[in-house]
């Protein structure tokens, strides 16, 4: 088990629960961010699909790079107050997108046939400095519980508040599964990495983090965010958060503003 000091906390829960992503600025040392590159330039961080199913912990053992970073005691106390202890690797991308290369991706989420209240994460790991130049990951907070078909949302260019990754080295994201996103251009003269892990659980996922602050009055706040690109949906949304909060905590009571309550009553 992750000491509490490396734990997530209950403000950075609901913060996941209402956005569908954390961002750790800089987590990545320097040394480990350069070892990484140099895997990835050498293609020992290939995509291993005959691996999925597997603890995670049996991969990248001897690698001093990925497996390092992967092996930072702040990286398990993400994984573990989200997915938990003895999680299981699904699949990984490497990304090396070429200098110059004006494409990017369509909006698209990569799994909507998985509609479990259980959810697994993905980490999205920058090991370089990415300016808005660079492109980086595009991500559209609070659009994680709002289930849509693959690319059913390529249609879409811009969203109001979405978020470009602009980031230091050794940034890393962690994101829900259901999370809409897409690679941007880059317009630089360098190479652009980036790596994503998808990581399934293997517990119920109740109470991982460090509740010593369980009670954190600003949690409903957190919960009744209004991204703003959903317009006056934000009802529906935030319904949706109180539902993953009382699978979270484990309090199938619990509510923000009667919002569930009311529709729950049903006297008899």
């Amino acid at each position: 088990m992750v000491s509490c000091s490396k734990l997530l906390n209950t403000s950075q829960m609901a913060n996941f629960v209402s956005d569908g992503l954390l961002v750790f600025n800089g987590l990545i040392p320097e040394s480990i961010n350069s070892e990484v590159m140099r895997e990835l330039d050498d293609g020992k961080i290939q995509g291993r699909a005959a691996a999925a199913g597997q603890p995670l912990s049996d991969l990248w053992q001897q690698s001093h790079g990925i497996g390092a970073m992967m092996r930072m005691a702040e990286v398990q106390g993400i994984i573990e107050s989200l997915v938990g202890p003895s999680p299981l690797y699904d699949h990984h991308a490497a990304h090396r997108v070429p200098p110059r290369h004006h494409e990017g991706q369509f909006w698209h989420v990569d799994a909507i046939i998985d509609v479990r209240t259980h959810f697994d994460i993905q980490i999205f790991y920058f090991p370089h400095d990415t300016p808005r130049v660079m492109g980086g990951t595009l991500f559209l907070p609070g659009s994680h519980l709002r289930r849509a078909h693959e690319f059913d949302i390529s249609r879409h260019q811009n969203f109001r508040g979405q978020l470009p990754i602009v980031c230091p080295a050794g940034t890393v994201v962690v994101g829900h599964h259901g999370l809409w996103h897409c690679a941007q251009p880059n317009h630089t003269d360098s190479m652009r990495y980036m790596i994503k892990i998808r990581i399934n659980p293997t517990v119920r996922q109740k109470l991982l983090w460090d509740t010593s602050d369980l009670h954190d009055p600003d949690v409903p706040n957190i919960l009744s965010r209004n991204h703003g690109w959903y317009g006056e949906d934000d009802r529906l949304e935030i319904c949706n958060r109180i539902k993953l909060w009382r699978f979270l905590v484990g309090d199938d009571k619990y509510d923000v503003n009667y919002w569930l309550t009311r529709i729950e009553n049903q006297p008899s």
